[in-house]
């Protein structure tokens, strides 16, 4: 690794740290949320819908704040809006936890894109490694929130406003740590940022059969993850269990998704075609949710199940972005579009969990749902895995 490799991973990894706690943190208080506001399952599903709805739509926005202030001083000024979007939260309002929420959901759409970019640029021949260290503290970030957010607010005597907030001291640091770096960073775009997002004389990949299949893996993967964490916590209250453990359960679904996050793309990226493996963790997911509904006496097994596949499967569509394209430049379009729409698709899926626990009143229809976009995701890995480019 060249000099100051080690600090550039150091930096990377806790930017990636802070693109989860912020929606994932919002789960084991939402009982206390729901008691103290009076929202419906439906409009509580919205803080987790909102910030999703955010990644795509602000993932366009990504490469240009790129191009007109370069990589490392685009994702310093994310991080500094998503400290800012956990102070607005602690205004004692609906009003005021709806628009931090908007605040840290664009935020973070805008470090989504500009992170895997980072990745490409700086280390063009660990693309695997780092693909893999990248997820694993997505998925790291997110197991500390569904796990700690609970037992440090009791701990700290915090409602659930102050639980929230304390997740802003990561992105501080993480702005502290950035800032120096986008202080004495050149301006000139990476590779791939293009005026228009697209080469002259390129057609655009959003008129690629492949692409779209790319999409709609990233789509319907994330659809699952964050209607699972936004909703697994009261699935398990349903169950008899106590909110604390239900925070728990998330949080093992999440930690034991670090080992799958790491594993698929060292394993993936030596495979010529990605099929199988891409399969698996579609069994693993649908799996996890079906035994939920079948046998929720072994919780455990389930959830198991279930983040290792949700883990790997982040990993296999980050990787499939820059596997199915040619170059740096195809990878740049690729991403915003998968990003864009996948994440634009996803967003359904907390409000619709919600809408559905409302209308069944339980929690096996929602299930149910989510198996079905299991399949759906395993239909597009099917042909998003195979050995070929977008053209």
């Amino acid at each position: 690794m060249r000099p100051l490799g080690v600090a550039a991973v150091v930096a990377m990894l806790l930017a990636a740290l802070n693109l989860r706690p912020a929606v994932v943190a919002v789960s084991p208080l939402l009982g206390e949320i729901r008691a103290d506001t009076g929202l419906s399952a439906t409009a509580a599903g919205m803080l987790t819908t909102l910030p999703v709805l955010c990644f795509g739509l602000l993932a366009p926005v990504a490469p240009v704040l790129a191009r007109r202030w370069g990589l490392e001083r685009a994702l310093f000024a994310a991080l500094v809006v998503l400290a800012v979007g956990f102070a607005v939260r602690l205004v004692p309002t609906t009003w005021g936890l709806f628009a931090g929420t908007l605040v840290v959901g664009s935020a973070i759409g805008v470090g989504n894109v500009l992170l895997p970019a980072l990745v490409k640029r700086d280390f063009a021949d660990r693309v695997g490694l780092m693909t893999g260290l990248y997820s694993m503290s997505l998925s790291g970030g997110a197991a500390l929130a569904a796990g700690l957010t609970l037992p440090v607010a009791n701990a700290a005597g915090l409602d659930w406003r102050g639980a929230l907030a304390t997740w802003g001291v990561l992105a501080v640091l993480g702005a502290l740590v950035w800032a120096p770096r986008a202080l004495h960073a050149s301006v000139p775009a990476p590779t791939g940022f293009r005026d228009g997002g697209r080469p002259a004389g390129r057609r655009s990949v959003w008129r690629s059969p492949l692409a779209w299949a790319v999409t709609v893996v990233m789509g319907t993967q994330s659809l699952s993850f964050y209607a699972t964490n936004a909703w697994l916590p009261e699935v398990f209250v349903s169950l008899g269990r106590t909110p604390e453990a239900g925070g728990w359960l998330l949080a093992l679904c999440n930690l034991v998704g670090i080992a799958g996050s790491f594993a698929t793309p060292v394993l993936g990226g030596r495979m010529r075609r990605q099929r199988g493996i891409g399969v698996v963790l579609v069994v693993l997911v649908g799996g996890g949710l079906l035994g939920l509904v079948l046998a929720p006496s072994v919780a455990v097994l389930w959830v198991v199940l279930l983040g290792l596949g949700q883990g790997g499967g982040i990993s296999l569509a980050l990787m499939l972005m820059a596997l199915r394209a040619h170059d740096a430049a195809h990878t740049s379009e690729l991403s915003g579009m998968a990003q864009s729409a996948g994440y634009v698709l996803a967003a359904c899926g907390p409000i619709g969990v919600g809408l559905a626990h409302d209308a069944s009143g339980s929690w096996t229809l929602p299930l149910l749902l989510l198996v079905g976009v299991a399949v759906v995701q395993g239909i597009a890995v099917w042909f998003a895995g195979r050995d070929a480019h977008v053209r």
